[in-house]
C-alpha cells in the first residue's frame, strides 16, 4: 500500500468536474455549468482544476476563479476581494464577503458579469506576475 499525499488524502468529493457537477442538483448543476462556460469563454488559456477542494481554473500556475454548489446556495470565487470591492456595485443582489458571491441557482450570475469578473482576475495575476 502507498502512502496518499497530503493533497490528494485533503480533497474530498469527486476529482473530476464532470462528476462533481453531475452530483448537484439540476438546477444548482445548470447555473455551475453556466458559470464554467463563462469563465472558459473569458480566459480560454486557463487550466481546469481543482482549488482549494471546489472546480475552478488556474492560470499560468495562479488560482484564477472557482465555483461550488452547496445545499442551500452556490458560490463563486474570483479569488480576489480587490476584484470583488472594484465590483461591488454590480453584486449589490448577491450575498458578498471577502472572497466569496454567493448566489441562489436560479438568481445566478449573468454570464457576461463572470467574464468580467474573470478578466478583471486574470488582468491582476499578469500584472502581479509581470
Amino acid at each position: 500500500m502507498t502512502a496518499k499525499s497530503s493533497s490528494q488524502s485533503k480533497q474530498r468529493g469527486p476529482k473530476d468536474v464532470d462528476a462533481y457537477l453531475a452530483s448537484m442538483p439540476d438546477d444548482c448543476r445548470k447555473a455551475l455549468q453556466g458559470i464554467r462556460k463563462a469563465i472558459r469563454a473569458a480566459a480560454p488559456e486557463a487550466e481546469e482544476a481543482f482549488v482549494y477542494g471546489v472546480p475552478g481554473f488556474k492560470l499560468a500556475g495562479q488560482s484564477l476563479a472557482c465555483y461550488a454548489g452547496f445545499k442551500h446556495h452556490c458560490g463563486f470565487y474570483p479569488m480576489s476581494p480587490a476584484v470583488i470591492r472594484a465590483h461591488a456595485s454590480e453584486l449589490k443582489k448577491y450575498e458578498i464577503s471577502k472572497g466569496t458571491i454567493r448566489f441562489q441557482a436560479d438568481r445566478s450570475l449573468s454570464a457576461a458579469l463572470v467574464k468580467k469578473l474573470v478578466r478583471a482576475r486574470a488582468a491582476e495575476l499578469k500584472k502581479k506576475s509581470g
